[in-house]
């Protein structure tokens, strides 16, 4: 069984933390209803979706997937980068002790899951303005035990990692070259997003589906020329507060 971990949108997202956009209106009836059409897409695809009641007092909170990693041995609390978003973790370690043991990320690190990339035994961290070496460090000590490498990636023209790079297969990345070193990520192949779609890196994987944007056709041709399954899901109005299809579930075994 896949189990996603989501939460309801936040009625004060429009205070949400920005890095990298400029701030814009969000219309909160359309953000919540492409979350609502988020977690109905999850659930066809046979996912049980554990939807989590919104945050009032926190707006980034439906971006459940910056507060913990959660593997099939153990799950790690993170520590986000940005202080407003600290509170975050507290209900999520709640909702994910019933499934897994937790540890946590301790200061001085900082931490976002939108900067981890799992690719089998491989834990890729992007070294960003939330992320940084002693967060990385104590990963590689509580996952060495379970056989992980951990490997830190720059990360330059984006919030997170995974803004820039996902995984679309056991060993393919859908990644845009302009924010990470594809050098990087040889061990896998790779297909390049259309280069006028920025922010096209970004999928959700599910079984042999891909969740993926309508806003961006032509990395989806790509995506479509290489045999890949898309389901189209608009999460446009979370876009404007810096969020992705990623950011809005934690996905793992259960």
């Amino acid at each position: 069984m896949i189990t996603a971990i989501t939460r309801q949108v936040s009625p004060s997202i429009s205070k949400c933390e920005l890095t990298h956009l400029d701030r814009q209106p969000i219309d909160l009836p359309t953000a919540i209803a492409q979350h609502h059409q988020y977690e109905h897409a999850l659930r066809e695809l046979g996912v049980e979706v554990i939807s989590l009641p919104a945050e009032p007092d926190l707006p980034d909170s439906v971006f459940v997937e910056d507060t913990a990693l959660v593997l099939d041995e153990i799950a790690i609390l993170t520590r986000p980068g940005a202080d407003s978003r600290k509170p975050e973790v507290t209900s999520i370690a709640r909702t994910l002790s019933h499934y897994r043991e937790l540890e946590a990320i301790q200061p001085p690190g900082t931490l976002d899951g939108g900067d981890i990339l799992q690719t089998n035994r491989v834990i890729y961290v992007g070294i960003s303005t939330r992320s940084n070496l002693s967060a990385i460090q104590q990963l590689q000590s509580y996952l060495k035990q379970f056989g992980y490498q951990v490997r830190g990636i720059q990360v330059k023209g984006c919030l997170h990692l995974k803004s820039a790079v996902t995984a679309v297969s056991e060993d393919t990345l859908l990644i845009n070259p302009a924010w990470v070193d594809m050098l990087d990520f040889m061990d896998h192949k790779l297909i390049k997003i259309d280069p006028s779609e920025p922010y096209a890196a970004n999928t959700v994987r599910i079984g042999d589906v891909l969740l993926y944007q309508p806003a961006f056709p032509k990395t989806a041709h790509r995506l479509e020329a290489a045999g890949f399954n898309l389901k189209m899901v608009d999460a446009s109005e979370l876009g404007k507060a810096e969020g992705a299809l990623t950011c809005c579930s934690l996905v793992f075994n259960s």
